[in-house]
């Protein structure tokens, strides 16, 4: 599948082509709609430079909320570690 992307909004965005796609790729990536290896395609970068992509703009890699903390805590306390 094509997306078309008219030049009045690419105009509009003040972006070349190769950073709208980079600034869309990184933002699904950010909102965990795209895998790493995904959001660099789409960006059409290497993933080792999609990742220091992410670096440049302080994303970080992985995604760790208070869920994933929870999580970890009662599975430590499951096994006698805490």
């Amino acid at each position: 599948m094509s997306v078309v992307i008219s030049d009045e909004i690419l105009q509009a965005s003040g972006l070349t082509l190769d950073e709208f796609r980079q600034e869309i790729a990184l933002h699904l990536f950010q909102i965990g709609r795209l895998s790493l290896g995904y959001a660099s395609q789409l960006a059409d970068m290497k993933p080792s430079a999609f990742r220091q992509f992410l670096k440049q703009r302080n994303i970080p890699l992985y995604s760790y909320d208070v869920d994933d903390f929870e999580l970890d805590l009662k599975n430590l306390r499951e096994l006698g570690r805490l």
